[in-house]
């Protein structure tokens, strides 16, 4: 039979979670720390007017939309919702008749966002629902199964998506001015999230997704990069008073002997109309992650006005002429967020310093830190990020220079919970040395580390374990004959997303898995202190 339990050296994650369930009574026994309201009034801990039918709850929520014309309540989780399988939300709603003004349709809606980015309701989901006056009820809104409204079209089935971290609450429709007055009680949402655990255990980034050795000779990995060209400003300029223009020649950017490299000329060259009397150029990755660490080993060019970089961009910003813009474009900068991994300076030869750019301090950003360092220039130093979903640590040759850690975060400071991508640039500032030629930015090796990989392993207390039938299709047998107490059984996929618990209280339990699509998963035993992996084949 073990044969049918073949174990995967698979993604396993170093970090501890724990399972929150996302529900408020008002009462203080729920998990919502963060409810929130717009253009209304808002109170949760209101004594409940109406005892009466379904809701005999002492205090609940009371919310009066005093006319505000996009009044609504909210509240955001620190991770987001995953639909796949769990993807109802309800709540008990009261409305009294006496409450309204104008003639707008009684309703309530519910609506899902992306607090990450700026135009939270840009990406939204939203299913309506009529209400009854002057009685309690619950409604339900279900986003497999109920009519919604996307207000992208663009935008995949709510149920496939797992970017929603807001709950969003209207009454009586917007973009008016009428008044209503609702008491609500008892929000629930049908799963639970993952929360990370806030014991400090920093995470360990050490399985390499990403990387590019510079090996070879020619012309860089297309698979990798894109060599930006348009300027951004106007198509004329590119930010901060920079003189160059950037090209896809293999005369700015190339590979040879090992390294990358990023050369600044002084030359006479036209693009589009213009000319000017510099060249060099800006690389964008053609990958795109949310925290680990980046390790890039480097080495700056010479002379004062050049101004080399090695930093990131958040995916979804409006850029014109970068590679993310056209598909994943939603978001200006700063608002984006930027992240400078090492800025130099050919006028301060051997500081190297690194920032941070959003929508709390851009430009002369506050956000920053630096030190000098021997042979900038000369030699290869390595520059890290370790980016975190709590901080940023900037580091050179492992000594850390700078660290980020706002202490309330929110999109204007922590817009760094979402994609971002590299950029390697050298750019030339109008302070350019008369003397100067050329000069190169080396790049031996970019690398990208998140959570490590770890080998599964049997453990003897867990040998004897059953599961059957396998391949299977709807329903699945796990046998645990030396079970004591309960156990768990965790399903991943193979990239080792969690899907779904199971709550194994018998030696003996036959478990639905029909919501599972055709694919292979793993599924995690969990007994006291053992846990043992198992590869499930769903037909």
């Amino acid at each position: 039979m073990r044969n049918l339990f073949t174990l995967l050296a698979i993604a396993f994650f170093t970090s501890i979670f724990s399972q929150q369930n996302v529900t408020d009574d008002f009462e203080g026994n729920g998990t919502i720390t963060t409810w929130a309201g717009d253009a209304c009034g808002m109170n949760k801990a209101f004594l409940n007017p109406f005892k009466t039918g379904i809701n005999n709850s002492n205090t609940v929520l009371k919310y009066t939309d005093e006319g505000g014309q996009y009044a609504n309540i909210r509240f955001d989780i620190p991770v987001n919702f995953d639909l796949s399988i769990n993807n109802t939300f309800s709540l008990k709603i009261y409305v009294p008749s006496s409450s309204i003004t104008g003639s707008e349709k009684n309703q309530i809606s519910l609506k899902l966002q992306n607090s990450k980015i700026a135009a939270a309701w840009s990406t939204q989901s939203e299913i309506i629902k009529t209400i009854v006056l002057d009685q309690w009820q619950t409604i339900t809104f279900d986003f497999a199964n109920d009519n919604y409204i996307n207000i992208n079209n663009n935008s995949a089935n709510p149920a496939d998506r797992d970017d929603f971290n807001r709950v969003l609450i209207q009454i009586n429709d917007e973009d008016n001015t009428s008044k209503v007055t609702a008491y609500i009680d008892d929000f629930l949402y049908d799963g639970t999230i993952a929360e990370n655990n806030n014991s400090g255990t920093n995470p360990i980034f050490d399985n390499l997704v990403w990387s590019d050795e510079f090996d070879g000779t020619g012309n860089l990995n297309t698979s990798n990069w894109f060599k930006q060209t348009i300027p951004i400003i106007n198509g004329q300029s590119w930010a901060n008073g920079e003189i160059q223009h950037y090209t896809d020649r293999t005369d700015n950017s190339f590979v040879s002997n090992g390294t990358l490299k990023i050369l600044a000329k002084k030359e006479n060259y036209s693009k589009n109309g213009v000319s000017k009397n510099y060249t060099s150029a800006r690389l964008n990755s053609k990958f795109a992650f949310t925290y680990g660490k980046v390790e890039i080993k480097a080495k700056m060019p010479f002379g004062v006005g050049t101004f080399p970089a090695l930093w990131m961009l958040g995916q979804n910003i409006t850029e014109n002429g970068g590679y993310w813009a056209e598909t994943y474009g939603t978001t200006g900068w700063p608002d984006c967020g930027e992240i400078d991994i090492i800025e130099h300076w050919g006028a301060n030869q051997n500081y190297v310093a690194s920032a941070l750019h959003n929508g709390s301090s851009s430009g002369n950003t506050v956000n920053k830190g630096g030190r000098y360092i021997q042979n900038a220039s000369t030699e290869f130093h390595i520059y890290t990020l370790e980016w975190s979903a709590t901080k940023m640590v900037f580091s050179v040759d492992g000594i850390a220079h700078y660290t980020y850690n706002p202490e309330n975060k929110n999109m204007q400071n922590w817009p760094y919970n979402a994609p971002q991508y590299l950029l390697f640039n050298v750019a030339i500032l109008p302070n350019i040395a008369a003397n100067f030629t050329e000069s190169a930015m080396e790049i031996d090796y970019v690398r990208v580390y998140q959570e490590s990989t770890a080998s599964l392993f049997e453990n003897n207390n867990l040998m004897d374990v059953s599961v059957y039938p396998n391949p299977v299709n709807d329903k699945l047998t796990i046998k645990i004959p030396n079970l004591e107490g309960a156990s768990k059984a965790i399903l991943y996929t193979i990239t080792g997303k969690k899907l779904y618990t199971f709550n194994q209280n018998s030696r003996l339990e036959t478990h639905d898995v029909s919501f599972l699509k055709s694919g292979i998963y793993l599924l995690k035993l969990e007994m006291n202190s053992d846990s043992k992996f198992i590869k499930i084949i769903k037909n």
